[in-house]
């Protein structure tokens, strides 16, 4: 039977999570882990079957890449819709309800007859997954604050580093095997999985004493007080702009490297991955760096470093100065300084707002999201090469350095001590 305690950090400042026995919390952020990966692979696995899709279905290749854009729609609504309902009614059952509900529109993937069907269906793929995304992160801020917490989304962010990149080589060889139906299959078989092991691990992070119950009215009335809190939503802008240039990166990258410096499929591949490797290394170290510096230090440092390698970046683009080289560089080098932005970036907003954890986290994930997702087109209206990726890049380092300087003022924020917290243990 699960009893309710309120932990009040000592003068270790221990957070709830890091009192944990170790083999219980690592177990904890094991689970949350999977949970940070449903969404990247819902998303990603199945874009190697696209044209297969465009061809069985007998449809366009619009369409079918509307699919995709109803899945991140669906990552987008879902993320506001349920982070709220975490906060009124506690974390494991608004997380076992969307992940059931993510595993049900799975199933009927499998035998989608037509594009239509199939994007609806996407839609709700991606309520469930942002279900998953939304209350890992609300029971990351129920157990743990401050540099615990900004440690605890780095090694998280080691999974959305991972997990886009391997997802499609899953899909990949799924397709080897069986047609794309097939992938949809092993998302079923991934969606029970992470259903389960989150049913058997993770506790109710969130006791009833501590839950808000105010009804529509009273998530619009957070919503409100959050859009109120300048310090909040200055850290989940810069958030989102940090994942901006992340995402014209990932957007550009192929017609850069493959159509204007010729590589093969299997360099691109290798050379995605060299970025891929900064930016997951960076994630790592900000966990050293956390023994040493604050939060709000490392942000000051790796927002500042990311513009002037952004600036060399798109200098040398303009000039076509050090050729390839010249473009990875810089690049990988911004990169690495977005992999240091982006845990510390969430642990700070999130510790503003522990009352409301939950939607907080929704609108974290919300804006971060939508704002970095309108980089991919906005590479492409640019034009196509490496001055309008460069461009983009540059532009996103610049915005979330002037947002988190300008309106964040870190100077401003308090040192900060753990609050007291109250948690729900077995």
């Amino acid at each position: 039977m699960a009893e309710t305690r309120t932990i009040t950090p000592p003068d270790d400042d221990l957070s709830p999570g890091e009192r944990l026995p170790l083999g219980r919390r690592f177990r904890i952020v094991l689970v949350l882990g999977l949970l940070t990966a449903l969404g990247p692979l819902t998303i990603d696995m199945y874009l190697p079957s696209l044209p297969t899709i465009t061809t069985d279905l007998a449809t366009s290749a619009a369409a079918v890449q509307l699919t995709l854009t109803g899945t991140l729609a669906g990552l987008a609504f879902g993320q506001l819709l349920i982070g709220p309902l975490s906060d009124a009614f506690g974390r494991r059952w608004p997380l076992l309800a969307g992940i059931a509900v993510h595993v049900l529109a799975s199933v009927f993937c499998v035998v989608a007859p037509n594009v239509a069907v199939l994007g609806t269906l996407r839609v709700l793929q991606g309520l469930g997954a942002a279900a998953a995304a939304v209350v890992a992160m609300a029971m990351v801020r129920d157990l743990f604050s401050d540099r615990a917490a900004a440690r605890l989304f780095s090694r998280l962010m080691l999974v959305v580093g991972v997990a886009p990149i391997l997802a499609p080589t899953v899909g990949g060889l799924v397709l080897n095997w069986t047609s794309w139906r097939g992938v949809f299959v092993v998302l079923t078989v991934a969606g029970v999985t992470i259903m389960a092991v989150s049913a058997l691990v993770l506790p109710e992070t969130l006791p009833a004493a501590k839950r808000r119950n105010g009804g529509v009215l009273g998530t619009v009335r957070d919503y409100g007080r959050l859009l109120t809190d300048r310090v909040y939503v200055g850290l989940i802008l810069v958030a989102g702009l940090a994942m901006a240039a992340l995402f014209a990166y990932v957007s550009g990258s192929s017609y850069v490297f493959q159509d204007g410096f010729g590589m093969s499929e299997q360099q691109f591949a290798l050379t995605f991955a060299g970025g891929a490797v900064g930016l997951i290394g960076a994630t790592q170290f900000n966990v050293r760096l956390l023994r040493r510096w604050t939060p709000q230090q490392i942000m000051s440092g790796s927002l500042l470093a990311g513009l002037g390698f952004g600036l060399v970046f798109l200098v040398l683009a303009a000039t076509g100065i050090g050729g390839l080289a010249g473009i990875l560089i810089p690049l990988w080098l911004v990169l690495a300084t977005v992999g240091l932005a982006m845990p510390n970036a969430p642990a700070l907003a999130l510790s503003r707002h522990g009352e409301a954890a939950g939607t907080a986290a929704a609108l974290l994930g919300a804006v971060q999201f939508g704002v970095g997702a309108l980089a991919a087109p906005l590479v492409g209206v640019l034009g196509v090469g490496a001055v309008s990726m460069a461009v983009v890049v540059f532009g996103g380092m610049l915005a979330a350095t002037l947002v988190y300087f300008l309106v964040v003022q870190p100077h401003r924020l308090p040192s900060g001590r753990p609050e007291p917290v109250a948690a729900v243990v077995h």
